[in-house]
């Protein structure tokens, strides 16, 4: 059964499986969004970085941690369409090789006069390392039936 706007409560939590992050996933990133800068690629290169190794995009981990959620869809009410992203942050670097999960809290839902949707749901959401450092942060809100 599918949950509607009006039965969403604020203060709902996910926390979501984890999966670790690939060297495949990156080298399959770049060649997917052409971003072939060496600071993801390179280990000649980020040798003399703060980070001393590649670290994965701040793009594909926001997709990763949207695609963790989404496999908690179950959980969420029916969506219609990602809506957008608030305060978008890559607070700490990820290397390959480090296991991340997500993390979202319902805390504002606003209803719309809207053709195909009751309202807004906005989670606050973060991406957090199995060293539990926050990778990345934001609001994601999505249109909802």
């Amino acid at each position: 059964m599918a949950v509607s706007f009006e039965d969403l409560e604020v203060g709902h939590g996910v926390v979501t499986h984890s999966r670790t992050i690939t060297e495949a996933d990156v080298r399959n990133y770049a060649g997917v969004s052409g971003d072939f800068n060496p600071l993801h690629l390179s280990e000649e290169y980020t040798a003399d970085t703060p980070f001393g190794e590649p670290i994965a995009h701040g793009a594909l981990l926001f997709g990763i941690a949207s695609g963790l959620l989404w496999q908690y869809r179950h959980e969420r009410p029916e969506t219609i369409a990602f809506y957008g992203v608030d305060s978008l942050r890559f607070t700490e670097p990820v290397t390959m090789g480090t296991t991340v999960h997500a993390e979202s809290e319902l805390i504002e839902k606003e209803p719309r006069d809207h053709p195909v949707a009751n309202g807004v749901a906005r989670y606050e959401t973060r991406l957090v390392t199995d060293e539990d450092e926050v990778a990345l942060s934001c609001e994601m809100l999505t249109l909802v039936k």
